[in-house]
């Protein structure tokens, strides 16, 4: 038996399920994160280059691609070192760091995504006032406080499981110190995590799905009012992007985490959540470089450049 005070570190098993398959993993997922953060890396730079992207939409999609980076950089590293190395272990301190990175990521991202949902809102219901209205000033208070509400509404959850006794085991059946799973390992009375689930995970993620909701109720009641077919297709495709990140988002979240024995902490999905961890990162940038001209216009620039 063991105590808060003796557990130093964690032991984190990754796939010992798929013993033949660790080389193949290791391969696949080092491809996919490479190409995710070079993705991103590349919006940014873009984005910062050009001027004629110096426009909210963009900027927002600059924080978004930083988020991805940070919660791909949380995980995926220390998951390749189990897959090659067979680097298991991790501090104590170094797993609540891990949950804590990633769960400020997951949840500044959907809240972030409102704030793209109320620009897009703006832009599609008050055009005139546009400018005036998501001027910098704005665009920064509400990228600051995706960051910061993010941070403080997964921080009560650290803080709790941080000073919870372990001594059920210190081995976590995950590739990740994923919040669940670790929290099982507690020999304490954890009912808490379910309370601050209904409570602050409703915060960061049931209440910004509403507000984003409403926003698109608007949205599409003012493009369908558009009396022209052109009108209607150039006004949607300027909320095209970010509708699609947004039903990615959650589409690929219920999937994961709410299908049968999704949370079973026993034996976790793994596979399914760690692409849903790695994919969403790189498929966010491939869609708005696809479907935004302004973008793929300073792409082509910016390669015409390097030639």
């Amino acid at each position: 038996m063991v105590n808060h005070s003796s557990v130093t570190e964690f032991l984190i098993l990754g796939f010992p399920e798929f013993p033949e398959l660790q080389l193949p993993l290791f391969i696949l997922f080092s491809f996919l994160y490479l190409m995710a953060v070079l993705g991103n890396l590349l919006v940014i730079y873009i984005v910062c280059a050009d001027r004629h992207l110096h426009i909210p939409m963009y900027f927002f999609l600059t924080n978004l691609s930083a988020l991805d980076i940070c919660s791909l950089t949380s995980i995926v590293p220390k998951m390749l070192g189990i897959l090659l190395a067979k680097n298991y272990d991790i501090s104590f301190w170094g797993c609540i760091l891990q949950m804590y990175s990633y769960m400020v990521c997951v949840s500044t991202e959907f809240i972030l995504l409102t704030a793209m949902s109320y620009d897009r809102y703006i832009a599609i219901c008050n055009p005139l006032h546009y400018l005036n209205i998501m001027n910098k000033r704005v665009c920064a208070l509400l990228a600051g406080a995706s960051w910061i509400a993010g941070s403080l509404t997964v921080l009560p959850y650290n803080i709790v499981v941080s000073q919870f006794p372990f001594c059920n085991s210190n081995v976590i059946n995950h590739f990740f110190c994923e919040l669940a799973v670790v929290v099982k390992l507690s020999c304490s009375d954890t009912s808490i995590i379910q309370t601050m689930n209904y409570t602050l995970g409703s915060f960061s993620v049931f209440i910004p799905f509403l507000l984003t909701m409403t926003s698109y109720v608007f949205i599409i009641s003012t493009i369908l009012k558009i009396r022209s077919s052109k009108g209607k297709s150039k006004a949607f495709s300027t909320c095209s992007s970010h509708l699609t990140v947004i039903l990615l988002a959650y589409g690929t979240m219920i999937g994961v985490y709410m299908s049968p024995g999704a949370m079973d902490t026993a034996e976790p999905n793994k596979l399914p959540i760690a692409m849903y961890i790695v994919t969403l990162p790189l498929v966010n940038p491939l869609i708005y470089s696809l479907r935004s001209r302004e973008l793929k216009v300073a792409l082509k620039k910016a390669l015409l450049k390097t030639h």
